[in-house]
């Protein structure tokens, strides 16, 4: 069988996620990978703060440290699904916590 050269396979060179200049996997259109990621996201921190309903400092800390505080995420959902950024859930962040905490247990 002659294969056509605009089959899948011939798209075998494609990277399957998109690249960015440098050739690194890009997290704009994917779903963030930790919790400084998500905040990434805003321009700013003040930014992510005030969509989020949250002080400046709280926006601060949650990116350092790596976690967001129960009590927000019902608002960091609601701002996430008011920014198109998929895939941030009650159980997204409830799996970013258990990580975090099993990262600290085991150092």
């Amino acid at each position: 069988m002659i294969e056509h050269p605009a089959s899948i396979s011939a798209l075998s060179g494609i990277p399957e996620r998109p690249t960015n200049i440098s050739g690194l996997p890009t997290s704009i259109s994917g779903l963030p990978t930790s919790i400084s990621g998500l905040i990434d996201r805003w321009q700013s921190i003040g930014a992510f703060a005030a969509d989020v309903g949250c002080g400046y400092e709280a926006a601060r800390q949650m990116r350092r440290r790596q976690r967001i505080a129960p009590q927000h995420w019902a608002h960091v959902v609601a701002a996430c699904q008011r920014r198109g950024i998929a895939g941030v859930s009650y159980e997204w962040l409830a799996g970013m916590a258990a990580a975090e905490v099993a990262q600290g247990e085991a150092a």
